[in-house]
């Protein structure tokens, strides 16, 4: 029996080294990844940060060439106006389809002809009103008052 029980604590010992391999295998994978992403994820905002500078440049010079024939705040506000449709724009075109009957977030008559729901209001739809007529409230009992006999409230 000896012997098996030294088999047994060797059995015990390779295990517990082949998880520690493992495990550290593991980590060392997932400190690589995450290093890899980490400079993605910068790159990403670093070139988010750039085009921001570039679009604002672009929108400077197009305020600029219509300040040419028009006063400076009228070129401002056109250009304004023009980037507000495009945001607009983008916007919506960033929404998920409608799938179904009514998408969460977007009104029931979004998919309608001939742009009717961009005249809609954002606001959400109000439930339909109850079908039963609420009870009527008997009027309030002065304190130490007594009820009436016949009562529908009496139990």
């Amino acid at each position: 029996m000896g012997h098996l029980d030294h088999l047994e604590h060797l059995d015990k010992h390779l295990v517990e080294e082949l998880a520690q391999v493992a495990r550290e295998t593991v980590r060392d994978e997932l400190r690589e990844q995450t290093r890899r992403q980490r400079r993605t994820a910068l790159l990403y905002a670093a070139s988010g940060a750039v085009a921001l500078y570039a679009g604002a440049a672009v929108a400077l010079a197009a305020g600029l060439a219509l300040a040419v024939g028009l006063p400076g705040w009228a070129a401002a506000l056109i250009t304004a106006a023009v980037l507000g449709a495009a945001a607009y724009a983008l916007r919506r075109a960033a929404r998920p389809a409608a799938s179904g009957p009514a998408a969460p977030g977007r009104a029931a008559g979004a998919a309608m002809p001939g742009g009717a729901a961009s005249r809609m209001s954002a606001q959400p739809p109000v439930p339909p009103a109850p079908s039963v007529p609420p009870m009527p409230q008997s009027p309030p009992r002065a304190p130490g008052a007594s009820r009436p006999q016949g009562s529908e409230h009496d139990f």
